[in-house]
C-alpha cells in the first residue's frame, strides 16, 4: 500500500470519520481556514486513482467512500515505520515508545497481558 501524504491523510480522516461525503460536505469538516472546494475536489480524484476511495454517481455529483479502513492503513503504515526506522523490530519500536512515552505501570500491565494473551493464542 502507497504512503499518502500529510494532506492525503487529512482528508482520509475526514472520510474514515464521516464514512462518506460530497466534496461540500468533505470541505466543511476541515478547520478554518477552509481549503478550497477545487483543492480538495483534486485531492479527491488523485485518492479514488490510488485505490484509496470509492464514489456513487448522483447525476453530476459523486459521494465519495474510503475503500480502505482506517486500522487497513494503520498496519501498513506501522509496518512501514518499523521496517524503516527500527530495522524490523517491533521489540526496539515497543521499547521506545515505553521510554519516551513515560507509560505508567498500569498501562505497562496491560501491554504484558495483551502479550501473555496473544502469546497463549499462538
Amino acid at each position: 500500500m502507497k504512503k499518502l501524504t500529510r494532506k492525503e491523510e487529512e482528508l482520509m480522516k475526514i472520510l474514515w470519520q464521516i464514512r462518506e461525503g460530497f466534496v461540500k460536505e468533505i470541505v466543511e469538516f476541515y478547520p478554518n481556514p477552509k481549503p478550497h472546494y477545487n483543492t480538495i475536489s483534486s485531492l479527491v480524484r488523485l485518492l479514488e486513482e490510488k485505490g484509496f476511495i470509492g464514489h456513487k454517481t448522483y447525476g453530476n455529483t459523486h459521494q465519495y467512500f474510503p475503500l480502505i479502513s482506517k486500522q487497513e492503513y494503520r498496519k501498513s503504515f506501522i509496518k512501514d515505520v518499523v521496517k524503516d526506522y527500527f530495522d524490523n523490530s517491533y521489540k526496539q519500536t515497543v521499547s521506545l515508545f515505553i521510554e519516551e512515552q513515560n507509560l505508567s505501570n498500569e498501562d505497562l500491565n496491560e501491554l504484558i497481558e495483551l502479550i501473555q494473551s496473544k502469546k497463549q493464542q499462538l
